[in-house]
């Protein structure tokens, strides 16, 4: 059965808004996910591809980790297809990059407005590269994510609209997670 991948943004950093990894796919499980698993601790869901779209498993997933935990989680969804393409239409792929862990993904909750786009484009990270295709924003960063400007509250507020961002190895493991359990 195909996969779907949540991503919940925010969540575990600094010590707010706890969610246990183990409590967080017994309470799924018990709510009628099937074949939920788990990746780290920042948020990553594998579970079976339910007859539902993925809006609509957003919301279940929003609403239930609400209702359980007590606190709001943006929740995005993706087909294992749709992590696939992401990874194959990855503009920053050499192999230093990939290994270096320089390349991130910034995956948009919804397009940005043109003029935000175009006044974003206009800004200049002298130490960062990105590239926006579809839905998701590809950042290079030359010395690593920790020391960029051009992070996800960056994106988010200069485009407006909500992000979470991953890196190629946990999208890379995802994608593995995905097509073998």
């Amino acid at each position: 059965m195909p996969k779907q991948i949540a991503f919940l943004r925010g969540i575990n950093v600094s010590g707010q808004k706890k969610v246990p990894m183990a409590e967080l796919r017994s309470l799924l499980t018990n709510n009628g996910f099937k074949g939920v698993s788990t990746y780290i601790q920042s948020g990553n869901i594998i579970f079976e591809e339910a007859h539902v779209s993925a809006p609509e498993a957003k919301v279940t997933l929003e609403e239930t980790i609400r209702a359980h935990f007590g606190f709001e989680v943006p929740v995005l969804v993706k087909s294992l297809p749709d992590l696939q393409n992401i990874i194959l239409n990855n503009p920053f792929s050499k192999k230093e990059d990939l290994e270096f862990n320089r390349v991130y993904f910034v995956m948009l909750f919804g397009p940005p407005e043109k003029e935000k786009l175009a006044s974003f484009k206009e800004e200049i990270y002298p130490d960062e590269s990105w590239e926006l295709v579809e839905d998701c924003l590809y950042l290079c960063c030359k010395y690593g994510y920790g020391n960029a400007k051009l992070n996800n509250n960056l994106v988010e507020r200069k485009l407006n609209v909500q992000a979470t961002t991953r890196n190629y190895r946990t999208m890379m493991k995802l994608i593995e997670m995905g097509e073998t359990s």
